[in-house]
């Protein structure tokens, strides 16, 4: 106990010894006995319940000697005793009343206190559940690359957003983003089923991602997985003799995905949006298509979850027009800063995870990976 708390819990005391005191030493004559209401208004204030009937009780037995001493009980000075005798019990039962009003506003405030911090330690362990699901940033030579993974706010637990970049045997680069339906532990192994078998077709087939996504979908509904996945596979193939402009071709399919964005190294932005295809999980071998570009040294990918631009006040029409608009602003900014620019404008309080996967060919004079992740 500090020496403040020792302090506050002699002061009702005091108040009641220096009020006899002073009334004792005052005479007859001086009729301070009122004061004594102070101890229990004060104690109500720092003490428990207990305490502060016990310094109720004390002021009225106080005010009812100190009446005797000063002949309060005469035919003449009855009643203005009664009176103050009165006004002591009542101020004792206010005292009470306040007391038992700030304890249990201080009991609500210590369970919210321990809710927000038990609600934040959640928030923490599943983001670190969750990057540890995700592994290490990618990491795939002769492109720049940033990754983050951000937590639903209203979530504690892990979800089935994921990021995703690797090496193809024949030189080529796959990029995946995905979003397993919900956020509880089946869906966070649903998802980390789901990349590694979306790694292993990719791994062994020659084809484009419309096939792998058609293959992808058959694997999960041969396995039994009845879980809905809404995904975007991309395919950046190696660097081509025949194009001296250092240019490479882009082929991607997206299944219900939200579309991604290109940020082109002259300042313009784009959706990368077709015509929608179904999720997986729904129809097994349902028609998906390709869709391809060029892509120039400094051009920019940045794939995402729906997270980023859902909102629950707007269309999603909205979220995806100021998502080109901040693109356009900060799209030939470093990739790290660019990611954490977008997650900035959120206010770090999202309703739905958000995965980040940002990825941009290198300029001529450029060379290396730049991965990282928060």
């Amino acid at each position: 106990m500090t020496r403040s708390n020792r302090l506050q819990r002699a002061l009702p005391a005091g108040v009641l010894a220096v009020v006899t005191a002073t009334d004792v030493l005052s005479g007859p004559g001086q009729v301070l006995l009122g004061l004594v209401v102070m101890a229990p208004l004060l104690a109500a204030t720092t003490l428990g319940r207990r305490a502060t009937v016990g310094y109720a009780v004390l002021a009225l037995l106080l005010a009812a000697l100190l009446g005797v001493y000063d002949q309060q009980y005469t035919a003449s000075t009855l009643i203005p005793q009664l009176v103050r005798l009165l006004a002591v019990v009542l101020g004792g039962v206010l005292a009470v009343g306040a007391c038992t009003l700030r304890l249990r506003r201080e009991a609500q405030l210590a369970r919210l206190s321990a809710q927000a911090a038990t609600t934040e330690a959640a928030l923490r362990t599943a983001e670190a559940l969750q990057v540890n699901l995700l592994g290490s940033p990618p990491r795939v030579a002769g492109l720049e690359s940033a990754v983050r993974y951000l937590p639903a706010s209203r979530h504690t637990q892990v979800g089935g957003d994921w990021y995703d970049a690797f090496p193809l045997p024949d030189g080529g680069t796959m990029l995946v983003i995905g979003d397993v339906a919900g956020h509880d532990a089946p869906a966070a192994a649903s998802m980390a089923q789901t990349r590694a078998m979306l790694q292993a077709i990719a791994q062994r087939s020659t084809g484009s991602p419309a096939e792998v996504l058609r293959d992808l979908d058959e694997v999960l509904a041969g396995l039994e997985l009845h879980t809905l996945v809404t995904v975007v596979v991309a395919r950046i193939d190696p660097p081509s003799t025949d194009a001296a402009d250092g240019t490479r071709l882009l082929r991607w399919s997206n299944a219900g995905h939200p579309p991604p964005v290109l940020a082109r190294a002259d300042g313009g932005v784009t959706l990368l949006a077709q015509a929608p295809e179904s999720l997986l999980g729904i129809v097994p071998g349902a028609r998906r298509t390709d869709h391809a570009l060029r892509l120039c040294p400094g051009d920019t990918l940045l794939f995402y979850t729906d997270g980023l631009v859902e909102r629950r006040d707007a269309p999603l029409d909205d979220g995806l027009a100021w998502l080109v608009d901040e693109v356009t602003r900060t799209g030939r900014d470093p990739l790290d800063r660019l990611c954490d620019d977008l997650l900035g404008e959120l206010g770090g309080r999202v309703d739905d995870d958000v995965a980040l996967l940002a990825v941009r060919l290198p300029r001529a004079e450029s060379a290396g990976l730049q991965p990282g992740v928060r």
